[in-house]
């Protein structure tokens, strides 16, 4: 894909820049901000960009999920392959200012699917893949997120922090692919502002 690397920023906005897999998505207008959303449905979702393959990069965007237990997984898919094969990073909103320890370090996520699920890596490497955001955003609010995919290492900042919030060493050996937006089981999602900044 040699048209990414003459493309220093990509902005998306439309749902028909996207590959949807297990999902139907749509776009709204929200005075300045425009996006696209992504419906509730049982599984994951994802959806990717047509024609891009992302290696190494910057990839931004707002996003929004809302602040109910159990169904609101909003995220970013990157090196996918197709609907089960790809790394992600997401956030459970509901997480972000729960009183509960817990649940509060559990805020940010990163999967490499199939093999390594948010339920396995919280059983054997507790506290590695998943960590709580400081300063917390609002949950039912937009929140920036910056994903830095530097391979084998990536970072997700939120907001405008200088640290991030979660810092991991990939599961895959893909170093490139498919690149787009993830919900979770049961959950949908708002996102505007899509930016890939390839490195």
């Amino acid at each position: 894909m040699n048209k990414l690397a003459l493309v220093v920023l990509l902005v998306a906005v439309e749902p028909q820049d996207f590959v949807v897999f297990n999902r139907s998505m749509s776009s709204f207008s929200e005075g300045n901000r425009k996006g696209v959303r992504l419906d509730e449905k049982p599984g994951d979702g994802v959806a990717y960009l047509k024609g891009i393959e992302f290696s190494n990069g910057t990839i931004e965007c707002d996003i929004r999920g809302k602040d109910v237990q159990g169904q609101s997984f909003v995220g970013i898919a990157f090196h996918g392959v197709d609907s089960t094969t790809y790394d992600a990073v997401y956030f459970r909103p509901f997480n972000f200012k729960t009183p509960d320890p817990a649940r509060h370090s559990h805020a940010v996520q990163y999967i490499s699917h199939p093999a390594y699920t948010w339920q396995k890596l919280r059983a054997e490497r507790p506290g590695v893949f998943e960590q709580p955001v400081s300063p917390a955003p609002d949950p039912n609010a937009w929140f920036h997120v910056r994903v830095v995919v530097a391979s084998p290492k990536v970072s997700v900042f939120v907001g405008d922090a200088k640290e991030p919030s979660l810092a991991v060493t990939q599961l895959s050996d893909r170093m490139k692919g498919l690149v787009g937006l993830w919900v979770g089981n049961g959950s949908g999602g708002d996102f505007a502002d899509l930016k890939i900044i390839p490195h």
